[in-house]
């Protein structure tokens, strides 16, 4: 038998000619992986910590434990000797990843997936453990593509204790200081009006400057959609909106926070909350991308804008939203109180030039100032609509529906059905006719007061717009639809003579007012189209309804007996109550309309292009971002939709989500090995391949044989 010296100067010189590491790193087609050992050796009765290192291309990356709205997760399944067990990935903070409106969790550097590797206490010391260990990911850029490699690891074993392998000692120091820690901080998060809501105390001695939230469940929150945190004092609160397929909160939930302290020193956290009961975050404006928005802890909360709209654009919609304040003037609410007081000060006595231009500019001021305070009361509204998932209106049947109610109510009003604001005008008459600076600011404010019931189609489509605007797009909507509005007034101010061109009031402008109507039941239609289409019939049906109880309402507007009033109510409350119908909040498929389309096979193909037929085959997988995008912004669109369902084309859809060795083959065969493939097949021509970014105008030329430009 060999004495323990003996056994152990054996063991020391095992470890001099036996490598720890793996051999040469395996390369992928978009990637390098192998396997690493923390020490140099393995200890019997103790655990030894074990990493696959996964090296992405530059422009490449992999997923986290939850990859976000598409994406897998990185497995390793280990092939080891009897009694040699693993834990779980300890997975390392993630990054987040954006394509248009898809949001991605993962990794886009060189990452450790650490690994603890327990080897038993009977492990005979001096015998090396041979390892096994067959990795699979997802690495995505503009296409994404499954990998996958057999590695291998050889760890010697003693019974000293091991110290770190200096080659790879840093880089497993700087994945641990990734891992979050486990934190206790008190945390509670409720689900309610389609929002989660997350509250988490933190220590007082906590100084970081910004966070960000992750949730460790998938099919918790809509990744997409803004992320709201805000930080006052020692408290945290997250808002989003509830995943698409939602179903139940757990009792317990994971979130790992990442805190900045703005000097790239960036800490995590894992947390478990516990369902509860979470009050309103105080209303403060907060970012809108996955970044978030933190006070410092002595300060109040100040607003962080989101990405503006583009210039141009946005100099469409002031430029819309003064000529709709200049059209304002036109209205009968209006009108009377702008000829009144430009007429009463441009003929006054005395009045020098100065001082007419004096009038001018003090009313533009108070029309002006009353539209933007309007401004801050539809913030408020923005605030309070998002957190009930009013983020993307058009996208939301309950915000489609409501719009649906306002312009029709609109409308009634316009047509005469009922009206609102003639008794603010009557009580105001006194301003128009006062004399003095003071009384054009308060002809200025009243113009914008009585003008509220007639400001549709003009203001409505400013608040639909505003509603989803940072701060600043907002007050600048707002300002200009308050210049249009003073306008005439202003250039009288410094032309007087303009006074004496305006039309006398008359019976052609109540025409004026209940021709209005009819472009506002126009949106209406439009409206319960795209309510239709998100949300279906009976959602459609329901509004319908809702609309007779408003018509029925506004009826009764002015008829002030007690059971009509008690009617008058009741009506409102009923088309309101069918509006927060369940049916109306459930999410529609952004490419329901694409999967419709006949499944992929090669024999289909070749039947469908033996018809004449020209056939478009997506080659798809859910957990491919670039094809999410694609379906949401240009597969989905109505006039590729109205394309597909040509007589003469056929849509075929070929699902990758699961692995498929025809679907493999096809793509292997036009020199692709990941989706999105995009191939069109028309008659008596060769199939050609589409960009993998896809735009409407692209999807359409191909379809119709078009050259490109």
């Amino acid at each position: 038998m060999m004495r323990p010296v003996y056994r152990l100067m054996f063991a020391l010189a095992c470890m001099l000619v036996m490598p720890l590491s793996a051999a040469e790193p395996v390369r992928t087609n978009h990637a390098e992986a192998d396997l690493h050992a923390y020490r140099v050796h393995a200890v019997p009765g103790e655990s030894i910590p074990l990493a696959l290192r996964l090296l992405p291309e530059p422009g490449w990356h992999t997923y986290w434990r939850n990859p976000g709205d598409s994406g897998l997760p990185t497995t390793l399944d280990w092939d080891a000797p009897e009694g040699i067990t693993f834990s779980d990935i300890q997975w390392p903070r993630p990054e987040t990843f954006r394509l248009a409106n898809i949001v991605n969790y993962g990794y886009g550097q060189e990452t450790l997936h650490i690994v603890d590797m327990q080897v038993p206490a009977d492990w005979p010391a001096g015998t090396p453990i041979t390892l096994s260990a067959s990795a699979n990911w997802l690495i995505c850029s503009d296409i994404c593509v499954p990998e996958s490699a057999t590695l291998s690891l050889t760890v010697p074993t003693a019974t000293t204790e091991a110290r770190t392998d200096p080659a790879w000692a840093g880089a497993f120091e700087r994945a641990y200081a990734a891992i979050p820690e486990e934190a206790d901080w008190p945390s509670r998060i409720e689900h309610r009006d389609g929002t989660i809501h997350l509250q988490v105390q933190l220590p007082e001695s906590l100084s970081v400057g910004s966070f960000t939230v992750f949730p460790v469940a998938q099919e918790v929150v809509n990744h997409s959609r803004a992320q709201r945190v805000l930080r006052m004092g020692n408290t945290l609160w997250l808002e989003q909106a509830e995943h698409p397929y939602y179903e139940q909160l757990p009792a317990r939930t994971q979130w790992v926070i990442v805190g900045a302290d703005g000097a790239g020193d960036d800490r995590a956290w894992r947390i478990t909350a516990e369902r509860g009961a979470v009050p309103e975050a105080p209303k403060a404006a907060v970012s809108a991308a996955s970044g978030a928005y933190n006070a410092p802890a002595s300060a109040e909360a100040e607003p962080l804008s989101r990405p503006a709209a583009g210039a141009q654009s946005l100099l469409l919609v002031l430029a819309a939203a003064f000529v709709g304040g200049l059209i304002l003037n036109l209205m009968p609410c209006v009108f009377p109180v702008l000829a009144i007081k430009a007429l009463g000060v441009m003929n006054a006595a005395g009045e020098t030039r100065g001082h007419q231009r004096a009038h001018g500019l003090v009313y533009t001021a108070g029309v002006v100032v009353s539209c933007l305070v309007a401004a801050g009361l539809l913030l408020a509204l923005r605030a309070t609509g998002e957190a009930l998932g009013w983020g993307f209106q058009l996208q939301s049947p309950v915000f489609v529906g409501a719009l649906a109610y306002l312009f029709f109510a609109f409308g009634l009003s316009l047509s005469g059905v009922f009206t609102v604001g003639t008794r603010i005008m009557g009580l105001g008459q006194s301003f128009t006719e006062r004399q003095g600076l003071g009384g054009s600011f308060a002809t200025g404010v009243l113009a914008v007061v009585v003008a509220s019931p007639c400001t549709a189609p003009f203001m409505g489509g400013a608040l639909g717009f505003a509603v989803t605007q940072p701060p600043a797009v907002a007050l600048a909507i707002f300002a200009a639809l308050g210049l249009g509005l003073a306008s005439p007034f202003l250039l009288m101010g410094f032309l007087p003579q303009l006074a004496r061109v305006l039309p006398r009031p008359g019976p052609w402008m109540e025409h004026f007012k209940q021709a209005m109507a009819f472009p506002l039941y126009l949106s209406v239609v439009w409206l319960l189209w795209v309510l239709a289409r998100q949300a279906g019939s009976q959602a459609l049906l329901l509004v319908m309804i809702g609309m007779v109880l408003v018509a029925f309402a506004a009826w009764l507007w002015h008829r002030h007996h007690l059971l009509l009033r008690a009617l008058r109510v009741a009506a409102l409350l009923a088309a309101a109550a069918l509006l927060a119908a369940p049916g109306m909040r459930a999410p529609a498929s952004v490419s329901a309309e694409a999967d419709q389309g006949q499944v992929w096979s090669p024999e289909r193909v070749a039947e469908l292009r033996s018809e004449g037929k020209t056939v478009f085959v997506n080659f798809t997988a859910d957990w491919c971002i670039t094809c999410l995008a694609n379906e949401r912004t240009t597969l989905s669109s109505q006039p590729v939709q109205a394309a597909l369902a040509g007589d003469d084309v056929q849509y075929l859809k070929a699902d990758w989500t699961r692995s498929d060795p025809r679907i493999t083959r096809a793509l292997a065969a036009f020199g692709r090995n990941g989706v999105p493939l995009y191939v069109v097949y028309r008659p008596g021509a060769e199939p050609e391949v589409l960009p993998q970014l896809l735009t409407v105008d692209r999807v359409l030329r191909a379809l119709n044989g078009t050259p490109d430009a």
